[in-house]
């Protein structure tokens, strides 16, 4: 079973100012070390008017949807309500018949296809605190926050910008120590 390595974030522009639209994107880099190598790929997308949490989920329901076999899946992002919601709230949700006593689940439909995809594959949800000069969390930022500017979608898998987006960074003197042809075991453990 190949690993399969999801990095997520998302943005919302305006959340701040509730009176108006909220555009958002949602961005992510998705890795498999093949043959001593990483492949990458990225995703992205938009909405003209939402919120960080629905944003969050489409970070996993994206790439989850694109897969076609089961894989083992590593996913990382900075959304606690995200990485908390797949790890804990879903089964207790799930078990109540999608209630919860604090009220409606919102975005309950989504959380609902989250379940589907997650129970696919062998799936582990990792939180990484934020804007933390974490490379690939750095760089689905980037993906996120452009995609709600420009509300652009990727249409699914795309080639990966990580390696080129890594170089600028580079030269702006940023990453330096970070290496990003590393076997799995080297980066993230076992």
């Amino acid at each position: 079973m190949n690993t399969v390595y999801i990095h997520a974030d998302e943005s919302c522009l305006g959340n701040q100012n509730q009176k108006a639209s909220s555009p958002g994107g949602a961005g992510g880099l998705v890795e498999v070390w093949k043959n001593g190598a990483w492949e990458r790929r990225d995703y992205w997308l938009s909405e003209p008017d939402t919120t960080n949490n629905r944003m969050a989920l489409r970070s996993v329901i994206e790439p989850l949807s694109a897969l076609t076999r089961t894989c083992r899946i590593i996913f990382t992002s900075d959304s606690q309500y995200l990485v908390k919601g797949i790890n804990e709230w879903r089964h207790g949700w799930k078990r109540a018949g999608w209630k919860r006593k604090g009220g409606p689940i919102l975005n309950l439909e989504l959380w609902k296809q989250v379940d589907r995809l997650v129970e696919h594959h062998d799936f582990s949800a990792r939180w990484v605190r934020g804007h933390d000069g974490h490379p690939e969390n750095e760089y689905v930022d980037f993906l996120a926050t452009r995609a709600a500017a420009e509300q652009s979608h990727s249409r699914g898998l795309t080639a990966s910008g990580f390696t080129e987006w890594l170089d600028e960074q580079r030269e702006k003197g940023a990453f330096l120590e970070y290496m990003e042809f590393q076997a799995p075991a080297d980066r993230y453990g076992p």
